[in-house]
């Protein structure tokens, strides 16, 4: 029996294909299958216009059988089979895809479900397998052939029994090593999970003999309450796959229920979705996908570990696991799956090509989620605010992220609370919201609502009876200062210079007294020693006597929260202190002015500074000392 030998670019290509071209070794089963499914499917197509084939489509099926004990591993199929010729091109001459030829030749449209495309999926069975044995009888031919290799040493081909058309591959594997436990592709329940991951919906029954025990029968009278059931094992032969993706049938055919179910049992979450989009797209890009939006972020959403994704499928065919260039990090929340027939795929299958069809799908997605977000919002209100709850985070660093550029397509799904009836609004509300004299949109920053309630800076803004945003999110005043406007309506923080609320009047009366008592402010910003830029009168406090603002692009809420980041440099704001010129505590501040004794004054000064960078939330810089002035005071 002569040993032929691979040609040599197809004997460096095998080389390939076993140590380095496929990521994970388990791929060898979806490639067999998806061979086994293009072989029936050629002989299903030929069945439509050939009535002596005598099989409808319900007659085909793929087989799996394991022995553990020999180490083998078999798929079969009934399909069309190979002639020897077929055999010697298809298997002996690497990347030559019959099933490509096939479609060429048969003109076959776009929607058809040949899967192959490279040629190459058989070998992957030589990542896992010592020996390949192909026995094949063609449809029509009166003789079947053996294709049998153990690599890249070359393969024979001999005349061999088999009764009816099809083929089984049997594949005889490695023994285990420290590294790969080979056996574990016999284990009827790795097989059944492998089938479930990749091949759950090509569209022929992959079928298997599987093993089950069960409590032995019992006659009534010898039944003992104290011994332990004996138990029998009994075969059962079960079809592994669905076959029939969900996102491939008709809307109208299904319910809420369906979809759920699909969710719940698909990617393993507890809750029901808040959200669901059945999207079958015959445009630029053609393609079918079942979009997601939880109604809880995972454990580890915000951290590093969380890895974004959608299930890629090409005609029913796992491809990716999670494709992550299908959605952008600010839709990262989105779980569902793509099938398209019209990916560009790489010889392995496994990887993508990043080319323009995937880009126009991303595109299109992105559409859809945000569309969606929108009714969801406009509709169903209360599902939106527990939506926001749980990723409107992730929203908002959409907004400040790559510069800005996505602003224009988020801005209107952001939402913050509200200082009036503290509920959470939209932007839109908000300013449709606004009275006609309102200048700016107004926001606080703080840790929670109630401190921000309790805030000096926002007295003026209150008094004036306009609503204020409140920002208690770390990512919030980056995202409003990445904004800066809203339909030609300013973000303007509380603590800024000008609000646009200061009286002429008011702001002559306070400049006059800053003039008259310059001195005094003086000695207040030097006995702060360079902690604040200056001390000034304030129009914005009523009751309070004194608070922090800043000048510049840094606030204090943006200080703390760069200064809470890994890393040595330190920012900090230019922080201003501003005392309330009708407080009796200014009064008293003037009277140790006018008395000399700048000592007691600075300790004033300083302890003024140290509250107001609490009411802040920031920490007091020497708690000792606030604690000592406090003593001396008293």
């Amino acid at each position: 029996m002569e040993t032929k030998q691979f040609k040599a670019e197809s004997k460096r290509l095998l080389e390939m294909m076993i140590h380095s071209i496929y990521t994970h070794k388990e791929i060898f089963l979806r490639e067999l299958i998806s061979n086994a499914s293009d072989a029936i499917d050629k002989l299903y197509f030929k069945s439509l216009t050939d009535d002596k084939v005598g099989l409808n489509k319900d007659d085909f099926a793929i087989w799996i059988s394991a022995d553990k004990d020999s180490r083998i591993l078999k798929i079969s199929d009934n399909g069309i089979g190979m002639t020897a010729e077929e055999l010697e091109n298809n298997l002996g001459t690497i990347a030559n895809s019959g099933s490509l030829k096939f479609k060429t030749e048969n003109k076959l449209e776009e929607d058809n479900q040949i899967i192959g495309q490279f040629g190459v999926g058989f070998y992957s069975a030589f990542m896992v397998a010592k020996k390949v044995t192909v026995i094949s009888k063609a449809y029509g031919s009166d003789k079947a052939y053996q294709w049998e290799s153990e690599g890249v040493d070359g393969y024979t081909i001999t005349e061999a029994d088999k009764k009816n058309a099809g083929t089984e591959i049997i594949l005889e594997l490695l023994d285990d090593t420290d590294d790969e436990q080979y056996t574990d592709f016999l284990d009827q329940y790795r097989i059944k999970g492998l089938i479930k991951k990749y091949s759950d919906y090509i569209r022929f029954p992959v079928k298997m003999e599987v093993t089950h025990s069960r409590p032995k029968e019992v006659p009534e009278e010898e039944k003992d309450e104290n011994k332990a059931p004996e138990y029998e094992e009994y075969i059962e032969i079960e079809t592994l796959n669905s076959m029939v993706p969900l996102w491939k049938k008709s809307k109208s055919e299904l319910k809420e229920e369906d979809y759920k179910h699909f969710y719940v049992e698909k990617f393993y979450d507890y809750n029901e979705p808040l959200r669901y989009a059945h999207v079958k797209n015959e445009g630029t890009a053609a393609y079918n996908a079942l979009l997601y939006i939880p109604s809880k972020a995972p454990f580890d959403f915000y951290s590093k570990e969380y890895e974004k994704g959608l299930q890629l499928y090409s005609n029913g065919v796992l491809i990716m696991d999670k494709c992550g260039d299908l959605l952008p990090d600010y839709f990262s929340f989105v779980k569902g799956l793509v099938d398209s027939e019209d990916l560009s795929l790489n010889i392995s299958r496994e990887m993508l090509q990043h080319d323009r069809q995937l880009k126009v799908i991303a595109k299109s997605i992105e559409k859809t989620i945000t569309s969606e977000l929108k009714k969801m919002l406009k509709n169903e209100r209360e599902k939106y605010e527990e939506f926001w709850k749980a990723f409107g985070l992730q929203l908002k660093y959409g907004i400040y992220s790559d510069y800005g550029m996505n602003k224009e397509k988020l801005q209107d799904l952001l939402m913050f609370t509200s200082s009036n009836e503290n509920k959470l609004v939209t932007l839109d509300e908000y300013v449709t919201g606004m009275r006609e004299e309102q200048k700016f949109i107004y926001y606080a920053t703080g840790e929670s609502a109630a401190r921000i309630e309790q805030l000096p800076q926002t007295e003026l803004v209150k008094e004036n009876g306009f609503e204020i945003l409140y920002l208690t999110d770390n990512i919030d005043e980056f995202a409003v200062k990445t904004l800066m406007k809203y339909k030609d309506k300013e973000f303007k923080s509380v603590s800024a210079d000008d609000l646009g609320l200061e009286n002429n009047e008011k702001k002559e009366e306070i400049k006059a007294k800053e003039e008259e008592n310059s001195d005094m402010l003086k000695a207040m910003s030097d006995a702060l020693d360079g902690k604040v830029s200056k001390v000034i009168l304030s129009q914005r406090l009523k009751s309070h006597p004194v608070c922090l603002t800043s000048e510049g692009s840094i606030s204090l809420e943006m200080e703390k929260v760069l200064n809470s980041m890994p890393g040595d440099q330190k920012v900090k704001a230019q922080r201003v202190l501003e005392l309330n010129p009708e407080h009796a505590v200014f009064e008293k501040l003037r009277e140790l002015n006018a008395s000399g004794d700048n000592d007691k004054l600075g300790k004033y000064a300083n302890l003024l500074y140290n509250q107001a960078l609490l009411i802040e939330g920031l920490s007091v810089e020497n708690p000792v000392e606030f604690s000592n002035l406090i003593c001396d005071l008293m």
